[in-house]
């Protein structure tokens, strides 16, 4: 008798203790994204809400986003980053050149004439990042680190053909190694967000823009400017840009194991050679955008391109210089940096 009503006891134990343990294995979340990009954009609609959704989908439910475009948890771009650093947020996606200096080693990929296509580039920033500069973004957690297409010239009212013809004009660059480059091209370099680029473009505070493609219909580029200089890809890709999409530490640490699978099957290499594929893959609707508007667009030669990337040649020396003061070995790094865009360019 005494055994059966133990047994009782221990069944109605498992029985009770049952619904707690399933409820435990089933744990959800919820999470919030958050980015500078507009709503509208290929990156927010084709890269930001296609992951989410996949994470969702592999989460089978249980992982749920709140995605927040276009700073409407307010800050600034700058401070995105930090955002995810405190747990203001648990996930950015945001440019480490919004803060100078601060992410300093990845800058070898926005060096001018570095990259050959966003898949492979941004494979080899992710490798980069994982061999030589694991601390670089330690204060969070990194999901993927990708760039952008070909980055290249949209003006106001003046034909770049040929550095010469920058010459005087103020022209927004996204970051410190890109501002430099188009100082040494003879331009008037002005650092700024992308957002502030369509007011400040209708304003007459800059004369034009850097930027690829792909992000021109959603900051108006198209319809604020008249003129667009490409490079041939025989000279080079002028420059691109390095975004880092990043969780807060604690929060993807107090995720269960499973969901932790989840959102790791949803980062690393592939994953930053996919977000690089697809914002590239909105180069050429961003570029019909232009000639439905009847903008001249201007194919800038591979033999004219050397003459920007003499000028340009600059910025990598300094750089190199820069690292060497900051304790690292600069050409090493810049060796590395080469080396792995030239070794995923071969696959892509």
């Amino acid at each position: 008798m005494i055994q059966r009503r133990t047994l009782l006891q221990s069944g109605a134990a498992v029985a009770l203790g049952a619904p707690a343990f399933a409820s435990l294995a089933q744990q959800s979340v919820t999470l919030k994204f958050h980015t500078f990009m507009a709503p509208q954009s290929n990156v927010w609609l084709n890269m930001h809400k296609a992951w989410m959704d996949k994470v969702e989908k592999d989460s089978g439910g249980r992982i749920k986003f709140e995605g927040y475009p276009a700073m409407q948890l307010g800050g600034s771009p700058a401070q995105l980053y930090d955002q995810a650093r405190d747990g203001v947020v648990d996930i950015v996606w945001t440019l480490p050149g919004n803060t100078p200096g601060r992410f300093p080693r990845i800058e070898a990929f926005e060096l001018p004439f570095m990259m050959n296509n966003a898949e492979a580039t941004s494979k080899a920033y992710w490798e980069y990042v994982q061999t030589v500069a694991k601390d670089e973004f330690k204060d969070t957690h990194p999901i993927a680190l990708q760039v952008h297409g070909p980055g290249m010239f949209h003006m106001r009212s003046k034909q770049v053909k040929t550095a010469e013809d920058l010459r005087g004009s103020k022209v927004r660059g996204p970051t410190r190694q890109i501002t430099k480059m188009l100082g040494y091209l003879g331009a008037t370099p002005v650092g700024m967000p992308l957002p502030q680029i369509p007011d400040a473009l209708s304003k007459g505070v800059i004369d034009g823009c850097v930027i690829p493609w792909e992000v021109v219909p959603s900051v108006k580029v198209h319809e604020l400017t008249k003129f667009h200089s490409e490079f041939d890809p025989a000279g080079g890709a002028l420059y691109t840009t390095t975004f880092v999409m990043a969780m807060n530490r604690n929060k993807y640490a107090s995720l269960p194991a499973d969901l932790k699978a989840v959102i790791d099957k949803n980062s690393g290499l592939e994953t930053s050679g996919w977000l690089g594929k697809v914002q590239q893959a909105g180069d050429g609707p961003g570029r019909e955008q232009a000639v439905k508007q009847g903008n001249t667009i201007y194919t800038i030669p591979a033999a004219e391109a050397q003459e920007f990337r003499r000028k340009a040649r600059l910025v990598e020396v300094e750089w190199v210089q820069d690292m060497d003061k900051r304790g690292f070995n600069g050409k090493e790094l810049l060796d590395t940096a080469k080396a792995l865009i030239a070794k995923h360019g071969k696959k892509a």
